[in-house]
């Protein structure tokens, strides 16, 4: 099997140097988008507000007593969607093989393409490039054989980076990659491995599979094949999809109900991009959101909502007050998704005895 060229960008603090791209007097200030106000919460900032522990999903308090010169924007998020699509534009004049994960990211395959003597790295250089000279912000780029590594990768030289990891140099990445970094691994995960005595991917490998999927079940599979830089996962264009679905863990748990509602709105502008290159004829036969809280429990609610063609935060609001009820409680995770009517299936079911 021919060696696969995987890209990964990701725009460096989105929402933060668009807004410091249409207003340049910002650049050389700490910056977060959203937070303002006695509730608001971040919802991303640049790098010099980063320096002082400010990060995305904080309530607003909490980064103005960190860094007491923090500039806050309100969110805009038509902007940030035009923004996006320039950006997703330039990555398909490259190839049609591209996957966007949200707004501000995507992966590309670039296996076959010949353009730029048929070197990824090239490619993702002049992507970045094109990006920073046309949108006017800047992209990390990774750069490997397959989604897991390139992931990985991408965010290894942030911010306006570009990392690469060669087929032959994979062995001795992965050896020494934490397990935090590893897709999937949380606080809780990790906790677990490092009780094994497990730190690195290198310790995971000496770790038999049976051993991890007795101790993770299916997770442990997966587990011991990023251990050793393997991942085939295609990059998906297109697919026959029952539902399309978002969601966010959040690094910081979301205090209240106010702040939930604070970052929705990112949530359903990442739904509606996916909804645009998977499924916008698709008919919507429900609408769902998923909430899980700071001790793990995790909730969902779904309702028919068959006229609704292009979700909007007004679609989404009641079935989360109704899910979230009266009472605040930090949430750890939030999603939010559609499911698609199956005009192929059958409209009515005889009862039994018809």
């Amino acid at each position: 099997m021919p060696q696969r060229k995987i890209i990964h960008v990701d725009c460096d603090c989105f929402y933060a140097a668009v807004e410091m791209r249409d207003d340049p007097t910002l650049r050389d200030l700490p910056l977060a988008v959203g937070g303002n106000g006695g509730r608001g919460v971040v919802t991303t900032c640049n790098y010099k507000a980063r320096a002082f522990g400010v990060r995305s999903a904080m309530p607003g308090s909490e980064a103005r007593r960190l860094c007491p010169g923090l500039v806050t924007v309100p969110t805009d998020m038509a902007r940030y969607q035009a923004a996006s699509r320039q950006v997703m534009a330039i990555l398909r004049e490259l190839t049609d093989l591209v996957e966007p994960l949200s707004l501000d990211e995507a992966f590309l395959d670039v296996s076959d393409i010949t353009d730029h003597k048929g070197s990824a790295t090239l490619m993702a250089r002049y992507l970045r490039e094109r990006v920073e000279r046309e949108v006017g912000i800047t992209i990390s780029a990774g750069v490997a054989p397959n989604k897991f590594l390139a992931k990985i990768a991408s965010d290894w030289e942030k911010p306006n980076g570009l990392c690469v990891i060669r087929p032959e140099d994979v062995d001795g990445f992965v050896r020494a990659l934490p397990v935090e970094k590893l897709f999937g691994v949380g606080q809780v995960t990790a906790s677990r491995l490092h009780q094994m005595g497990v730190e690195t991917c290198g310790d995971l490998q000496a770790v038999g599979p049976e051993v991890l999927t007795e101790r993770f079940g299916k997770q442990g599979y997966r587990l011991h094949e990023m251990a050793h830089g393997r991942d085939e996962r295609p990059v998906v264009v297109t697919r026959i999809a029952k539902s399309i679905s978002v969601e966010r863990t959040f690094s910081q748990d979301l205090p209240d109900r106010s702040a939930c509602e604070t970052v929705m709105a990112s949530l359903v502008a990442d739904l509606n991009l996916r909804l645009s290159r998977k499924a916008r004829q698709k008919p919507i036969h429900k609408l769902f959101i998923k909430i899980r809280y700071s001790d793990f429990s995790t909730h969902t609610l779904e309702r028919v909502r068959e006229q609704v063609r292009e979700p909007g935060l007004e679609d989404y609001l009641p079935l989360f007050k109704e899910l979230a009820g009266e009472k605040d409680r930090p949430v750890r995770l939030l999603g939010m998704g559609v499911r698609f009517r199956n005009d192929d299936a059958p409209v009515t079911q005889l009862r039994l005895f018809d």
